[in-house]
């Protein structure tokens, strides 16, 4: 139970946010002071990021019992945040005393449970796991409304929002919900029998992002094997150091700039149980640079060469979750039951491999997009595109070319082999599916 000294505090010291729009040539400046916790720093980037905005700059300081933040924030475009809306969102979500239940930040980006079934994956990545998984809830008559998978480093971790096939409701019913989890783990597990597969179904309030960070650093993700083959100088470069004057431990990074950065490194921190005191990070360059003075919950810095290790190994995991290889597709279509199985089965038979995949569904309409690139890895063929989407059609699925372009060599990574060819050997037995009689 937290600390009703903290709570009196936080009331007699509500959070104050600022929003300057002139001080800046090129951003939107948020200052947010408020009384300090653990975890407070996520819940502020959490919040701006869930606004789709771009922190290009940010200097935070936690020293003391007081949290003060500056954030240059701007829009999709890379442009001052003039709508009036966002700005009044972030006033709100950020201004109001975080304890408070009824905070608008609490439920930016956040889905809540009673409108499906969220069910929680992770298991060892091999090819053709979405069409897989796909077709198993296709068979246990549950209906795909979201998805968002990530694959790192040989495993696999999605959150899964699904619904009643034939009512549109929450799958409520233990047995139901047992089968459900059974069968979806004897997918995950495939053969490897080595490392853990893990189905469970949520409730209450997800952050999907944020509990797929949880997800595969339970899982382990960031153990490195003897047959990793990202080369080195692929990988984000982080460093650990020792500040002796002020008892904290020094993290760096500097890697390749993208959307959500800044979330990923520090979620890592929040969930690892270090407190980042100060923090310098500029991402105005392609290169983006963090810098973090942090210790752990307990007031000491990093200790020993072993956590020093794990330190960096954890944050390089959670920068290359989210790197999407391949090129990029998105489909926009009327939803329907099995369109999930039936999109991914068309890539599988052109011997396209999904990388990543996010899965929305609005008001009767599905918006997914895939990153593919072709069979092991190698650049997608044109004409492959072109007969998918003659399939498809031209209209629906539409090509966004990335940096991997369409003939381009994707980067080099062992997780690059997640939705490739469904081998077709497997039967719906393999799974538990059916019942062998012989």
């Amino acid at each position: 139970m937290e600390d009703e000294y903290e709570k009196l505090v936080r009331r007699m010291n509500p959070p104050r946010v600022v929003i300057d729009n002139e001080s800046c040539n090129n951003a939107t400046v948020v200052r947010v002071d408020s009384a300090n916790k653990h975890g407070i720093l996520l819940e502020v980037v959490q919040i701006l990021t869930d606004l789709n905005l771009i922190i290009t700059k940010a200097y935070i300081s936690s020293d003391g019992g007081w949290f003060m933040d500056v954030f240059n924030v701007t829009d999709s475009e890379g442009k001052k945040v003039r709508d009036e809306k966002i700005l009044d969102c972030i006033r709100e979500s950020l201004g109001e005393d975080p304890s408070c239940t009824h905070t608008m930040g609490r439920f930016i980006g956040i889905q809540p449970s009673n409108e499906h079934t969220s069910i929680e994956l992770t298991g060892t990545d091999r090819p053709g796991l979405l069409s897989e998984v796909s077709a198993v809830l296709a068979y246990l008559k549950c209906n795909v409304v979201n998805v968002e998978l990530w694959t790192h480093n040989t495993r696999a971790g999605a959150v899964i929002h699904v619904t009643d096939e034939a009512t549109g409701l929450p799958i409520n019913d233990p047995q139901r919900l047992s089968r459900i989890k059974e069968l979806l783990c004897n997918v995950l597990r495939g053969n490897n029998r080595s490392r853990g597969a893990s189905a469970t179904v949520s409730f209450g309030y997800t952050h999907t992002e944020r509990r797929l960070h949880q997800m595969m650093f339970a899982d382990r993700d960031y153990e490195r094997g003897d047959q990793d083959c990202i080369i080195g100088s692929l990988r984000p470069h982080v460093t650990v150091m020792d500040c002796t004057e002020k008892d904290y431990s020094v993290v760096t990074i500097r890697c390749r700039d993208r959307p959500k950065l800044l979330f990923d490194t520090v979620c890592t921190l929040t969930d690892m149980q270090y407190v980042v005191f100060h923090a310098n990070v500029d991402a105005e360059t392609p290169e983006a640079y963090q810098e973090y003075y942090i210790r752990h919950l307990d007031g000491c810095p990093v200790n020993s060469e072993a956590e020093r290790q794990r330190l960096v190994q954890c944050l390089q995991a959670a920068i290359e979750r989210r790197v999407s290889e391949g090129l990029k597709l998105e489909l926009c279509a009327t939803d329907r039951v099995g369109l999930l199985s039936d999109v991914t089965r068309l890539f599988r038979e052109n011997s396209l491999s999904v990388t990543r995949a996010e899965v929305t569904t609005s008001r009767g309409k599905a918006i997914n997009t895939f990153y593919v690139c072709g069979a092991s890895g190698h650049p997608v063929d044109e004409k492959t595109i072109d007969h998918i989407r003659s399939v498809i059609g031209q209209t629906i699925l539409k090509v966004k070319h990335n940096s991997a372009g369409l003939n381009s060599a994707p980067q080099e990574s062992s997780t690059k082999f997640l939705f490739s060819n469904l081998f077709r050997s497997r039967s719906l037995c393999t799974f538990g599916l059916v019942r062998s009689h012989s």
